[in-house]
């Protein structure tokens, strides 16, 4: 695990001496994410230049370094993740006549682009990878991103200059690098909490879409002008034939796949480890280590003093059971608020899924004994473990089956009692049976069926800001064909769609983002077996049945499971790995908070609306109503501004 970054300057503006320190430059601004080496190239001659920085974890000798020129000297390699199969790939470079200088798989990488090109090589390759590839023989760069998204690669053009690298900071530290916010992209962040559609929080630079090559040619008749090729698509896995077999014929060769993708991912030449929270997709990964693992597995969890936000007691019973060398922290309420303040330095632009802060505190506590960690990211995606998707199932239902003028009747009659109204009829039930919040669920629920299509009213209930736009005056906000039709044509079956959805935006959007960047923070390499591209095929072709039925998720998974643990051990109600803000920001965050929304220091900037903004802040301190997430991702963004803008 690595980073890198690096520039194609298409006027030449550089000598070599000059370019090679200006990426060395770019890339030491994220040396957290390689802080065992550093390398630069660069060709005046053509105006390419890269910088490296080197987390050993394969081929800890000098044969590992990067940048790495090919063994023709025609190319060079930047490239920041694992690939789980060069053994695999070997031998038909080798009866092509290439000789290894190395053991490294980055090796394996560089001279398969130059035997079979970029894309034959990218559908060939297990594992997470961003890369930059400087082909010296047709004077193109080339950018490539894993089929999932696992790592991050953002790129932009600014006066005749690609600016390309792992991070945004990456980016900004070099001198052509504009510094303007992408209104329009903000009121996409607002409404979701990360950045969707492949954009950034700065105009000019986007980030380069999962199971995606880009090519840049120095020459032709549009030099510098960016080609893109597909080479992964999830709506065509998605599209395939339904698999045959019965449920324990399905539930081995799942087994066999996971079993396949985490003992790829257990080769290592330093100490390797896993995170377990005691839920059903990590318990399954270190299960399924363990059980190929020689010695005790090292395990990781962190717990909360709030029993509410704690799943370290049902990590510490998995790990018991397997017989993992088990380390677990309590974390008191005021060190994870330390964190807080230093998450725009690690995450380099709005980013506001709050578990990014348990994920930051348990990466630290595996980082004192390992520097690879496997996690259980992905499951809920692949086989719906998400609570949203019955639930969106059964209002999509409705939004299929009732005309939309009664269902925006319905909505009016929702809404003539106030949220205040519906908590005290809410009052009137047993307290075993009250719901929490009827009032917010109800005028929720309102504007949920007054959407025109079931994808939009998907992308409601996965939005933190109904009307973000509101918020950004003169801002559009974008909106990615996902929502109004694309997926709907590949994907016909809504619950099915809404899985398919969440693996093309919500994984590599937020939930990828927040592991990369946490791990990196302490130079922890983080990998996902569930995410496997052969385990993720395979779940998007498994019968329904198999992922969801009867109100049960994850069937297959816990089947799975079930053969290394017993299911009393993890048959619980769903719990998230999440962070009590709407406490905090009631109590301990509230000054910091209301720092950031200072009325007058938001005006000066121009960028807000502040009236929406205002009001649910008072009414979040009033107690009466939770807006705890829509309101983290307006401190997010204001914290982010304070320390890059």
């Amino acid at each position: 695990m690595c980073g890198f970054a690096g520039f194609l300057d298409l006027k030449r503006r550089f000598s070599q001496p000059e370019a090679a320190e200006l990426a060395r430059v770019m890339a030491d601004r994220i040396i957290h994410r390689g802080p065992d080496a550093s390398g630069s190239w660069a060709d005046p001659a053509s105006g390419i230049a890269l910088g490296f920085r080197r987390l050993s974890i394969i081929d800890l000798s000098a044969a590992g370094a990067q940048p790495m020129v090919s063994a023709s000297g025609s190319s060079v390699l930047a490239y920041n993740g694992e690939v789980y199969n060069p053994e695999e790939l070997r031998p038909a470079l080798e009866h092509l006549g290439i000789r290894w200088r190395g053991h490294s798989d980055s090796e394996v990488i560089l001279e398969a682009f130059e035997a079979w090109g970029v894309v034959a090589t990218a559908k060939r390759l297990i594992g997470m990878f961003a890369l930059a590839w400087w082909d010296g023989r047709t004077r193109t760069l080339w950018l490539l991103r894993d089929r999932i998204g696992k790592k991050p690669l953002y790129y932009g053009r600014f006066d005749g200059t690609v600016l390309f690298g792992s991070q945004l900071k990456a980016l900004m530290a070099h001198p052509a690098c504009e510094r303007s916010i992408d209104r329009d992209a903000l009121a996409g962040y607002l409404r979701f909490g990360c950045y969707p559609s492949a954009r950034s929080v700065l105009r000019g630079i986007r980030q380069l879409k999962p199971g995606t090559a880009l090519a840049i040619a120095v020459d032709g008749q549009r030099p510098g002008e960016p080609i893109e090729h597909v080479y992964w698509d999830a709506y065509e896995a998605a599209a395939r034939k339904p698999l045959a077999g019965n449920g324990d014929e399905l539930t081995d060769e799942l087994e066999h796949l996971l079993s396949d993708a985490v003992r790829r991912r257990m080769v290592a030449d330093v100490p390797l480890g896993a995170f377990l929270s005691g839920g059903i997709d990590s318990s399954t990964v270190v299960a399924l280590m363990q059980k190929q693992s020689g010695r005790p597995v090292k395990t990781f969890s962190v717990g909360f003093d709030e029993p509410r936000y704690n799943e370290a007691p049902y990590a510490k019973a998995v790990a018991q059971h397997l017989g993992t060398d088990h380390t677990e922290i309590y974390v008191p309420g005021e060190a994870a608020l330390e964190l807080i303040p230093k998450l725009a330095e690690w995450y380099d632009e709005p980013f506001a899924d709050a578990s990014q802060i348990p994920t930051l505190l348990v990466s630290e506590l595996a980082r004192r004994q390992v520097t690879v960690a496997l996690s259980g990211d992905g499951g809920d995606e692949l086989f719906h473990g998400y609570p949203w998707y019955q639930f969106g199932a059964r209002l999509g239902t409705v939004a299929g089956t009732l005309p939309l003028a009664a269902r925006r009747g319905l909505a009016a009659l929702l809404t003539v009692p106030s949220p205040s109204a519906w908590d005290s009829l809410a009052r009137l039930t047993p307290q075993a049976r009250r719901p929490e919040r009827l009032g917010d669920r109800a005028h929720k629920l309102a504007a949920w069926i007054s959407l025109p299509s079931q994808d939009l009213l998907f992308r409601e209930i996965r939005s933190l800001w109904s009307e973000p736009q509101v918020l950004i005056p003169g801002a559009t906000e974008p909106v990615d064909p996902i929502w109004t039709g694309a997926a709907a044509r590949a994907v016909p079956d809504f619950l099915d769609r809404m899985a398919v959805i969440d693996l093309l935006t919500y994984l590599p959007d937020d939930i990828l983002t927040k592991v990369d960047r946490a791990t990196m923070a302490v130079s922890l390499e983080g990998r996902c077996p569930i995410l496997d591209h052969r385990v993720v095929e395979f779940a998007l072709a498994l019968p329904r049945e198999q992922k969801l039925a009867s109100g049960k998720t994850k069937i297959i998974l816990k089947n799975v499971l079930a053969r290394h643990v017993p299911r009393g051990l993890f048959e619980r109600p769903k719990q998230g790995f999440e962070s009590p803000i709407a406490v905090w920001l009631r109590g301990r965050l509230r000054d910091w908070a209301e720092e950031l929304l200072d009325p007058v220091r938001m005006r000066a900037d121009g960028l807000f609306n502040l009236a929406p903004i205002r009001q649910k802040w008072l009414e979040h301190q009033s107690g009466h109503r939770n807006w705890q997430w829509a309101l983290w991702t307006v401190l997010m963004f204001q914290e982010w501004k304070r320390r890059w803008a």
